[in-house]
């Protein structure tokens, strides 16, 4: 809410309402889930005579699943900035008082966090506001950056009024610090300073604006309500839900600006080379998101029928999906493939994320509340059980073991990814390589690991040909390695550390990357491959 003085300000918690929401926030150490986590999700709209504040609500609603730790609403009037964050789900961090005290207003930026740089603490949610020359501003992110030691030592010795500790503060920081009053002017300055993945929504007092890295790795779509009234947000998804209609992607390296004088265009970053997430295909955004023109469902279930011709499971009675990302995927493969599809695993929606005590036992009773077998029609079956992904495999070991223990004579495990070796600096929060079992294992070795009867990953060139696109248009650094943005040597080390000795080098090979003491053990890979794992990006 607006502090007294009429400088920008966010709600004051009251001790009981922020003991409760952080009590149900996600410990991002603690949960159960095998998949990465990327997340943020951004929302944005500008609307004379709308409730903007409810719009965002809602936008950040259907962006939820792209963050479940942090939401918060900043909302301007034309003339001050102020908003509401905390812990929690966008549920439990808003309600009707909430939303009412974000009115009057015309400009409304939002973000649901899931933190990838930073603590997951009440200080690093989102929006952050902090004063500039066109007054205060406002400012949501989804990505990471790579250069932000470069960022602090640019900053060192100024005040800092963010009280935030992740990259998103740096942005603002060193857009705050900038002596222009047009908002584009100001990231004209400031965006050959970044370094990384960043799609941005932001606001001063009269404008609101959306920025895409020069790259494109997170998405980033426009969407428009009426004659002069706009919304920006991560996926199409959310603009369909609040009402708008989809108009186009914002590029890489492109500010969108809409004030009072309507939309305006400007690509202030040249396009380095399209390097969008592979990964927003395959996991993280919603079905009924359109990235490239390609509707996410379809090329999910495309994905399907790609992995069965190249891993066919012959004599196996049901396909069934690990629930919900990977429904289509199992669709598609049933249908390529002849084997009906069915439901096997019952997921309980309703927990959202399981908060437990990260002690193994405890982990284990989470898997078992978020999933539930159905033995009706698993028990005395060969199961071919798809998901989209392994990171750790811990996860998908005890789902294999749920379903053998509910009758299932064979589980063969399908996945709608290459294997994931390598770890994302770019907004995914992803496990250290040393924690990636495709970085250890080979593939053998991880089917033994997850006690199926068989597993197959479906190859870069396939998850290629169902989404209908080049390769050359994405970053899929996660499976081959390759970086589209360099990565600073004290960044990589962070996550690459491969400390056992005798790991033999893995790209084109099933084994593990080698330790940089050991680059001799991948002499059975190709030279490149050996660089690649020894941290050339």
């Amino acid at each position: 809410m607006a502090a007294p003085d009429g400088r920008h300000s966010f709600c004051a918690e009251c001790p009981r309402r922020m003991t409760a929401e952080r009590a149900t926030s996600p410990d991002p150490q603690t949960t159960t889930s095998e998949a990465p986590r990327e997340k943020c999700g951004v929302f944005g709209v500008y609307g004379r005579d709308e409730d903007v504040g409810r719009i965002a609500f809602f936008g950040l609603f259907a962006l939820q699943h792209r963050g479940q730790e942090s939401a918060g609403i900043a909302v301007s009037n034309g003339e001050r900035v102020w908003g509401h964050k905390a812990m929690g789900l966008v549920t439990q961090v808003f309600d009707e008082d909430i939303l009412g005290s974000l009115s009057p207003a015309h400009i409304a930026v939002g973000h649901t966090r899931y933190s990838t740089c930073g603590s997951s603490v009440p200080h690093n949610a989102q929006p952050i506001i902090c004063a500039s020359a066109s007054g205060d501003l406002a400012l949501a992110h989804n990505g990471n950056l790579v250069n932000m030691r470069d960022l602090q030592a640019q900053l060192a010795g100024e005040t800092d009024d963010t009280n935030a500790t992740n990259d998103s503060a740096l942005i603002a920081r060193m857009l705050g610090r900038s002596k222009h009053r047009r908002i584009e002017d100001a990231l004209a300055e400031v965006m050959p300073h970044l370094q990384g993945a960043y799609s941005l929504v932001l606001m001063t007092p009269t404008q609101l604006a959306a920025v895409r890295d020069p790259y494109g790795i997170r998405p980033l779509s426009i969407g428009h309500l009426g004659e002069g009234r706009y919304v920006f947000a991560s996926e199409s998804c959310a603009i369909s839900v609040v009402g708008g209609h989809f108009h186009r992607e914002v590029e890489p390296g492109e500010v969108v600006v809409v004030d009072d004088d309507g939309l305006r265009e400007t690509q202030i970053m040249p396009v380095a080379s399209r390097a969008t997430c592979v990964f927003e295909f395959i996991y993280f955004a919603r079905p009924d998101t359109q990235i490239y023109s390609r509707t996410i469902y379809d090329a999910r279930r495309r994905m399907g029928h790609e992995l069965a011709r190249e891993h066919p499971a012959p004599g196996a009675h049901i396909v069934i999906p690990i629930p919900d990302s990977a429904v289509a995927a199992a669709l598609g493969y049933a249908e390529a493939s002849r084997i009906p599809f069915g439901e096997g695993l019952v997921k309980n929606r309703y927990i959202q994320r399981t908060f437990i005590q990260p002690v193994q036992r405890m982990r284990d009773l989470g898997a078992r509340m978020k999933f539930s077998p159905l033995r009706e029609a698993i028990a005395g079956h060969k199961v071919v059980m798809v998901d989209d992904s392994i990171v750790r495999g811990t996860t998908t070991g005890k789902i294999v073991r749920m379903l053998r223990e509910a009758g299932a004579t064979e589980v063969h495990v399908r996945i709608t990814s290459p294997p994931v070796r390598y770890p994302c600096y770019y907004g995914i929060d992803m496990a250290d390589q040393k924690d990636l079992v495709a970085a250890r294992k080979t593939v053998d070795g991880i089917r033994d690991h997850i006690g199926a009867t068989s597993l197959g990953y479906l190859s870069l060139g396939g998850v290629m040909r169902a989404i209908g696109l080049p390769k050359k248009l994405f970053c899929r650094a996660c499976f081959d390695g390759q970086y589209p943005i360099p990565i600073p040597t004290d960044v990589r080390l962070s996550k690459m550390m491969l400390e056992e000795p005798n790991v033999a080098a893995a790209s084109r090979c099933d084994v593990a990357a080698a330790s940089r003491s050991d680059v001799a053990a991948a002499s059975r890979c190709d030279v490149a491959a050996a660089s690649r794992c020894d941290g050339e990006s």
